[in-house]
């Protein structure tokens, strides 16, 4: 004997508005070159530091090396875009 199976009750068709949050790369982006280099040279100092602390195992938070590295190519991906969008115009 099978057993049937009940019909799974309708969702509505409601439609959501999905708000995008800003992402880092955004936040990035609205940053002035200046800026961004700045960021830049302190997130390398940072991460200068943590690999001696790792060497030396010393370290506390081993996933901020891994946060550290994507800042970093965040950042200088955004430069890249604004020294070629830099070129473009001019």
């Amino acid at each position: 004997m099978a057993k049937a199976k009940k019909a799974a009750p309708k969702k509505s068709a409601k439609k959501t508005t999905a708000v995008k949050a800003a992402s880092k790369g955004d936040d990035f982006r609205a940053k002035s070159a200046d800026e961004l280099n700045s960021q830049l040279s302190n997130l390398q100092k940072e991460q200068f530091n943590l690999r001696f602390q790792r060497a030396n195992g010393q370290v506390d938070n081993t996933g901020r090396i891994r946060v550290l590295r994507r800042d970093i190519a965040r950042i200088q991906t955004v430069l890249t875009e604004q020294r070629r969008a830099a070129q473009a115009k001019g």
